[in-house]
């Protein structure tokens, strides 16, 4: 029989996500989480298939043993993540263990991203529809970008984007290393 809690344990440590960024996408509790792992409590069939799915995997991969890479993904592989304004599509799920991490981040109407930290890497953003303004710590006024926009910024300064118009905007975002 498999040990439920351990395999939570496992996908999450090999996807490089803390208790809190499960959490965050399961919209369970981190101390829920935490009692899982230690097999202090049993989950529900709904809740188990919500953490594989926040995990990236399904229910019948949950329960078998890792065979090969996935390299095609479908709409029914993404994951959404609500903030306050603005919705992430995790386009790759588990991406976190990638080099690379692609998403979609919908801006609605005067909505922001969250500020994203200096960091090693680097950012490719391409507007999809909508306008946004991207916002860098050394310009502060904001660098305006229309659908079919593209930009490419190094991490060495902090920043996050804005969508200053009425309509909502979509932004395909990707960061090396990952970042959200």
């Amino acid at each position: 029989m498999i040990d439920i809690g351990h395999r939570i344990n496992q996908l999450r440590i090999k996807n490089d996500l803390t208790l809190e960024e499960l959490a965050s996408r399961t919209e369970l509790t981190k101390g829920f989480l935490s009692q899982l792992e230690r097999n202090l409590t049993a989950p529900s069939l709904q809740t188990l298939e919500d953490i594989a799915e926040a995990l990236g995997t399904t229910m019948s991969k949950f329960f078998a043993e890792d065979t090969d890479e996935k390299v095609v993904f479908t709409p029914n592989d993404a994951f959404d993540d609500e903030q306050d304004g603005y919705t992430l599509h995790w386009i790759v799920p588990n991406a976190q263990k990638n080099s690379m991490e692609p998403v979609i981040l919908e801006l609605g109407p005067g909505a922001s991203s969250k500020e994203i930290a200096p960091h090693e890497g680097e950012e490719l953003g391409y507007v999809l529809n909508g306008r946004i303004v991207l916002i860098r710590e050394s310009n502060r006024k904001g660098l305006p970008l229309k659908k079919g926009d593209t930009f490419y910024i190094k991490g060495n300064e902090s920043h996050h984007l804005e969508n200053r118009s009425q309509k909502g905007a979509a932004v395909l975002w990707i960061s090396t290393p990952p970042e959200f």
